[in-house]
């Protein structure tokens, strides 16, 4: 028999089904998002800078590369069509799509692409992966045909060429993009509110701008945890990628939100000045790394998401050995090591933390660990800005805490100058002979031997492999379910 209850909760379930519906309905016809940050990037400009923010708005959306980095770390192309790579992978013959134009209908061309790539390598260059283009030539065939020689084999070539630093660039625009960016890509930019957002609008001149389903792209600046999930939690954003992880447990039981935990390759490091006294002293360094419990720093500065790492190198790549031995947490150790190395306790340290929660929330852990071996960790919390300019730029530090966010930069120990000052002619060698060897196999045991000897130098204390967490709302399409690089994609985008 069916009774008076029954009835209306029949109702009541044809309602919040028509109102389900309607809010579908709704959310189908939207053509804006708005993508919360975490860092405001300081400029728009990804060869200009090491700030992984500015590719985090403009990578695949204002500018495009030869190749494209999928979610799962595949590569295709993108404004290259097809490629063809000789027997020795020195020599890379790129036929490039045809009827491409810039943001200012200037052509693109086998000229812009040799422009690029020469002005990534030149003297004056600041590109984060100068070294990378310097040793590289590239020939214009005709308009449709590059040609690039390398004078070392690079197996990740074609993967490099799809990140930020390899974009293409239309010359006559290229000394001011980092405050009015023009590249080939879906989207332009409408407006920069400083310290607020930026705002890119889909261009209709894009070669395929029918398909392309999100109009306009808001990315907000929420440093502050408690305010990003406030923010999220109000709607007043549709998607926030790489979030704090404090915020997790009140979205995972959510109807309303999708939570994303992808792998990364990402490394999470307490950075050392190894020209610095007494860092310079690898039984200083030695004895840093011994006083730090990786679990304990994990859960304090991402909540347990992330894997303990012993070395510059995360489990997954190609050639990854567990390194996490060679330093392990042992405080007695470390209080000996300071001992032999002559030092006298307590010994003061500065500990520069950029704005990111992980750096600061790790800084209250690694602070209270160091103090039980005698270093004095004098914490300074600075804006991104002047972590770029202070410690990136002019290496005006002792210890500080980052995350390097790029799949393949174990060259950075052997780039000469680089802000952590490790200078090893053996490390050199090792990379140049990683460079050099064709096969796989021969080059994940190189691999294995570049871990260990960055970890026997403890060059720093190797922290973790960081999962990033991805929180939206359930209806927003095409959120990365890995993040290989970090962009977002909005051309992937929809409701």
């Amino acid at each position: 028999m069916i009774n008076r209850r029954t009835i209306l909760s029949s109702g009541a379930l044809a309602a919040l089904s028509a109102t389900t519906s309607l809010e579908a309905l709704a959310q189908s016809r939207k053509d804006s998002v708005v993508l919360g940050m975490t860092l405001e990037p300081p400029g728009l400009d990804p060869t200009a800078g090491a700030a992984s923010a500015i590719a985090e708005v403009v990578q695949y959306n204002v500018f495009e590369t030869l190749t494209k980095i999928n979610a799962d770390g595949s590569v295709t192309p993108l404004l290259a069509e097809s490629w063809e790579v000789s027997p020795d992978l020195k020599t890379y013959t790129f036929k490039l799509r045809k009827g491409v134009k810039f943001q200012n209908g200037e052509p693109f061309n086998a000229a812009a692409v040799k422009f690029s790539f020469d002005r990534a390598g030149g003297e004056k260059s600041t590109n984060k992966d100068k070294r990378t283009f310097a040793e590289m030539s590239t020939q214009v065939v005709d308009d449709s045909t590059v040609v690039v020689l390398r004078k070392e084999i690079d197996p990740d070539f074609l993967f490099v060429l799809g990140q930020a630093t390899a974009i293409i660039v239309e010359p006559k625009s290229a000394d001011t993009n980092a405050t009015k960016p023009v590249g080939t890509g879906p989207y332009k930019l409408d407006a920069w509110n400083k310290g607020a957002s930026v705002v890119l609008g889909k261009w209709d001149g894009y070669r395929n701008a029918s398909a392309i389903k999100i109009k306009k792209a808001t990315f907000r600046f929420i440093g502050d945890p408690a305010a990003q999930v406030a923010a999220l939690l109000a709607g007043d954003v549709d998607a926030f990628q790489r979030v704090t992880s404090r915020g997790v447990p009140q979205f995972k039981g959510n109807p309303q939100f999708q939570v994303i935990v992808a792998g990364s390759r990402a490394k999470t490091i307490l950075a050392m000045n190894n020209k610095k006294k007494p860092l310079d002293d690898v039984r200083v360094r030695r004895a840093i790394a011994a006083a730090i419990d990786r679990k304990a720093v994990i859960e304090g500065a991402v909540d347990g998401f992330g894997v303990p790492i012993g070395s510059h190198y995360v489990p997954g790549a190609l050639g990854y050995v567990d390194t996490t031995g060679i330093n392990p947490f042992n405080p007695e150790k470390a209080k000996a090591l300071l001992k032999e190395a002559g030092v006298t306790t307590p010994l003061e340290l500065n500990l520069i933390l950029p704005p990111t929660p992980y750096a600061r929330q790790g800084g209250e852990v690694i602070t209270a660990q160091l103090a039980k071996i005698g270093i004095v960790a004098k914490t300074q919390n600075v804006e991104w800005a002047q972590w770029l300019s202070g410690v990136y730029t002019n290496k005006n530090y002792d210890l500080t805490i980052i995350s390097h966010v790029e799949p393949f930069d174990l060259g950075n120990f052997a780039k000469p100058g680089y802000y952590w000052n490790y200078e090893s002619p053996k490390f050199s060698e090792l990379f140049k002979k990683i460079n050099n060897t064709p096969r796989e196999a021969d080059r994940a045991k190189l691999l294995g031997e570049a871990q260990k000897l960055l970890a026997e130098d403890s060059v720093h204390a190797f922290l973790f492999q960081p999962q990033w967490i991805t929180i939206g709302h359930k209806n927003l399409k095409g959120l990365w379910k890995d993040m290989p690089v970090f962009v977002n994609d909005i051309s992937a985008l929809s409701w």
